[in-house]
């Protein structure tokens, strides 16, 4: 047999005793069971050190217990706002995509809705889900009452979003449409919607947590679009769109087999952290009253 090629690490000690030693040599291998064998190669001197392991509470956010999804990392040295909203200050616009729930489109037995919140990086801000009664779901469909609980990626409410059960047609211009946003955390109001009575328009006032309206927004006459996004202005008290928020075109199968919706909402990234999460709050109501119901339903 012809000698091996010379290679780099093929030889060790003084470059003449070849590498691996000689299988019948006396001692080879050794003795497994030998007290000391195999070395314990983390605690030799010089050995590569023994990796920490971070605990999960410590862990940031973007490799926190969220199924390998990235999450968007805690903004840090904020004060004065709600704990838990410190995501809202750091941001512009929020992407909203609901889950979509096939046993729901197999059966046709209306569940809870399921939602993430997403940031124009695509990382997770928070998740939304829907309780509500299921008599409720099946019988008053999207005009059920719900609350609507927001969790960030470590699953503690930082939301809540109330409904109650009121008309929404045109012809009662009383008990319209309102919600109302709380910080589970603090008890505190932050704000709430109420819908405003229009002939024509879908309408609605945003008013902060003292009752007064700070925003208004404004629906297109028509809400349904084929191949195209729906959007609802937001304005400012002078008349000024400062936002909006978007109902996506989600394509040709999921639009007429499911009523899971896509909404994007922009705003300020000025505006009160407050406001943001009651315009948050404003997609949930609107996709309920104009987009909940499945295209196929006769």
């Amino acid at each position: 047999m012809s000698a091996p090629p010379y290679s780099p690490g093929y030889f060790q000690g003084d470059g003449t005793t070849p590498y691996p030693p000689n299988m019948n040599q006396p001692g080879y291998p050794p003795n497994m069971n030998q007290p000391g064998y195999p070395p314990v190669m983390n605690q030799q001197p010089g050995y590569p050190p023994v990796q920490q392991q971070m605990p999960m509470q410590n862990m940031p956010p973007s490799a926190g217990p969220a199924g390998g999804e990235q999450w968007m990392a805690m903004p840090q040295g904020i004060s004065g706002v709600p704990e838990g909203l410190e995501y809202l200050s750091q941001i512009d616009q929020l992407l909203v995509k609901q889950k979509m729930e096939v046993f729901e489109m197999v059966s046709g037995i209306e569940t809870s809705n399921k939602y993430k919140i997403k940031n124009s990086m695509g990382q997770n801000v928070y998740k939304a889900k829907e309780k509500s009664n299921f008599c409720a779901r099946q019988c008053c469909g999207p005009l059920r009452s719900f609350k609507m609980k927001i969790t960030d990626n470590n699953d503690r409410e930082v939301l809540c979003i109330k409904r109650p059960l009121n008309c929404s047609s045109c012809c009662f211009p009383c008990c319209l449409q309102e919600i109302t946003v709380t910080s589970p955390i603090t008890g505190q109001l932050l704000g709430s919607i109420k819908q405003q009575w229009h002939c024509f328009l879908p309408i609605f006032s945003v008013y902060d947590d003292k009752g007064e309206c700070v925003l208004n927004i404004e629906g297109p006459f028509c809400t349904f679009s084929f191949c195209g996004d729906v959007d609802f202005e937001i304005k400012d008290y002078q008349d000024n769109v400062v936002g909006k928020i978007s109902k996506q075109w989600s394509g040709v199968l999921k639009e007429a087999y499911t009523d899971a919706d896509n909404f994007g909402v922009s705003f300020p990234i000025d505006l009160h952290v407050n406001i943001k999460a009651v315009l948050l709050a404003a997609v949930f109501l609107i996709d309920f009253m104009y987009f909940e119901q499945p295209a196929n339903d006769d």
